[in-house]
């Protein structure tokens, strides 16, 4: 039988014929185009181009990727990439996300990554999936510290990046500047020549407009989708799906019907449904699963089809034990992709049962069991997460993270769900480096207007940050400074009140380096309720005027419940519960209006801040409070006394 007979018969699957007594000819009534492409793949194969986006926080990542998906028909008018609660709420790209767009008969596989250094992992393990990156850079800001973080790891893996020089519209956008820095940058980083000749296109993202030159007509993204197709390779070379089958999970995901679920590069050969296949893990040794179902992107959606081929991104399902960088084939005998690896954690603490005296009260899940049960969960898809079971205790868990931000948002997740928890303070993690006690340093670049330098200068100072650099814009500063993470553990609180809220502060971890001594992290105490009941304005009245409160009137409060802070002492009990008495006699000015200073109310990142190391934070669905270890003042005295 002949190909062309042979997609005849494929053909005729989906369409049905009927016999048209009016003018006696056959007619086609219906050809179900979808389904037929869905489960003939290979019939009409289109070429792919795998790309992810990447750069700093707040640098148009997202608000791109989502006029690009608008624009080649893939969302409706108000879908978006971050459809995440939390996302949309602190207006931040926590978790990458595949999706595909098809532009001019090809595939686009696109990979949206967070632009926040806490979530560098999922960049890290995203880049070995793909086959180039577009490098988003604000024209007015100019590379940050996340820029060069993610742009170091692409040109390692030998990445040629498309620049794209975004937000042009800005009043003090300069996108020759922004080139020539990136340009810079680059250099510094060891670009090979190739990689030095990098193609820009400037974008404006909000208005979905892109142009190679910045006299060309503002019209659509074309310019830069077709500058993908130009630039980009495509995904799989000549007869590359004949090989034999290797396949890469880079992301996990989780279905409450399939199970745990991976989402893989098809680097060679082709997988289909219901085949049996080979694991070959890190360590050398495999194990055998069977494929489900398959899925491949279109859109944000997942769509199932029967198989995916070189050069394809898709999810597959059926294999409980699968983890990020194994290598999925048909036989043992073919060579182990090179495994992903991810930056190591920087700070750790320990999450632990809720024993305050109002546990229970509000959450679903409060024993050890279940906390465990959901970190164990949660290390199926977050890989830079680290929980120690082993030296963990009874009702103690010591989790490491890769910032307050990356251990704050698992905290919020975990309280959404209906689960209580308390945690202690974030430490940093030591390490013993050839016999040298060594700590994890941050290079911190710091935007500020010049008359807020000096309070900065000197609190960093005070933090072991020493200034590596300097430059002025206008009206504006930009310093960049090299410290020990634990002297920047509690200083964004304090930053945007000396800032005025006009500061922008960025940070990426550089390294281990010697340790720094001995710092001052926290300049006040704690002010302690020695009581419980409900606080009272009356009491709070008095107590404001010894330093700041976090709790408001009528706001039920315990024994050893932490209040507020206070700038003199480590420690000062208080009693917010304490009434006015009421007596007959009556005096001019004895009946004043209270006028009460409106509280700091304690979430969950300023809560990590701002909490001492004999204090707990403790977190349930409707509230969080700060607490002290030892409930009571004759606790606390006896464990100082044996420390």
């Amino acid at each position: 039988m002949s190909a062309f007979s042979h997609t005849l018969q494929r053909v005729a699957k989906y369409v049905e014929i009927y016999y048209d007594v009016r003018h006696l000819t056959l007619a086609v009534r219906a050809f179900n185009f979808d389904q037929f492409l869905r489960t003939t793949p290979n019939l009409f194969t289109m070429e792919i181009r795998n790309i992810a986006i990447i750069a700093h926080v707040d640098h148009g990542k997202t608000t791109l990727t989502d006029a690009l998906m608008r624009q080649t028909g893939m969302f409706a008018e108000g879908e978006s990439m971050d459809s995440n609660a939390l996302e949309q709420e602190r207006g931040i790209t926590i978790y990458s996300k595949n999706t595909s767009a098809i532009w001019k008969g090809t595939k686009i596989n696109i990979v949206d990554t967070p632009g926040h250094a806490d979530f560098g992992s999922e960049v890290e393990r995203v880049l070995r999936s793909i086959d180039c990156v577009l490098l988003i850079v604000d024209a007015q800001e100019g590379p940050m510290p996340q820029t060069r973080f993610v742009l170091k790891k692409s040109l390692e893996l030998g990445l040629r990046p498309i620049v794209v020089i975004n937000k042009i519209d800005k009043p003090a956008a300069n996108p020759d500047e922004t080139e020539e820095k990136v340009l810079e940058l680059f250099m510094d980083l060891g670009a090979s020549k190739e990689q030095l000749d990098f193609p820009v296109v400037y974008a404006i993202g909000r208005e979905g407009v892109a142009m190679r030159k910045l006299d060309d007509e503002r019209k659509d993204l074309a310019p830069m989708l077709d500058l993908v197709l130009e630039h980009v390779p495509v995904a799989s070379k000549e007869g590359q799906d004949a090989l034999p089958l290797r396949a890469q999970p880079f992301n996990l995901a989780y279905d409450n019907y399939l199970g745990r679920l991976a989402i893989v590069r098809v680097v060679d050969g082709t997988i289909k449904n219901s085949d049996t296949v080979i694991v070959l893990k890190t360590d050398s040794t495999s194990y055998k699963g069977k494929v489900t179902k398959l899925f491949a992107f279109k859109g944000i959606n997942r769509e199932e089809v029967s198989e995916l081929v070189a050069g394809d991104i898709g999810i597959v399902a059926g294999i409980p034990e699968i983890f990020i960088g194994e290598t999925i084939a048909h036989s043992a005998d073919v060579a182990q992709l090179p495994a992903i690896t991810v930056d190591e954690p920087t700070i750790e603490l320990n999450f632990l049962v809720n024993n305050s005296p109002f546990a229970g009260r509000e959450g679903k899940f409060v024993t050890s069991r279940q906390i465990r049960e959901r970190l164990e969960k949660e290390l199926e898809i977050n890989v830079g997460l680290r929980v120690d079971f082993a030296s963990s205790s009874g009702d103690t868990f010591k989790v490491s993270g890769r910032g307050e931000l990356h251990v704050a948002i698992l905290l919020e997740n975990m309280r959404r769900e209906g689960f209580e928890v308390q945690v202690s303070q974030p430490q940093v993690i030591i390490k013993d480096i050839d016999g040298v006690k060594c700590e994890p340093f941050e290079e911190v670049t710091i935007d500020v207007p010049s008359e807020s330098q000096g309070v900065v200068i000197q609190k960093l100072g005070e933090r072991g940050a020493l200034m590596t650099n300097m430059t002025q814009t206008h009206n504006t500063i930009r310093m960049i400074f090299e410290g020990p993470t634990r002297g920047l553990l509690g200083y964004r609180n304090q930053f945007v009140v000396d800032t005025k809220g006009e500061g922008i502060m960025a940070s990426r971890v550089i390294g281990f380096k010697p340790y720094a001594g001995a710092i001052a992290r926290r300049a006040v105490g704690s002010m302690v309720s020695m009581a419980t009941g409900k606080a009272l304005g009356y009491s709070l009245a008095n107590l404001q005027e010894r330093g700041e409160l976090y709790i408001g009137p009528n706001v039920e409060v315990y024994e050893g419940m932490v209040i507020g802070n206070t700038s003199k002492g480590d420690e000062m009990p208080v009693n917010p519960t304490k009434g006015k008495q009421l007596t007959n006699m009556r005096a001019s000015g004895t009946d004043d209006a209270l006028n009460l200073v409106p509280p700091h109310p304690v979430g969950i990142e300023n809560g990590l801040e701002i909490m001492d190391k004999d204090e707990y934070l403790e977190i349930t669905p409707k509230s969080v409070r700060l607490r002290k270890q030892f409930l009571t003042e004759t606790e606390r005295s006896r464990n100082k006394r044996k420390d």
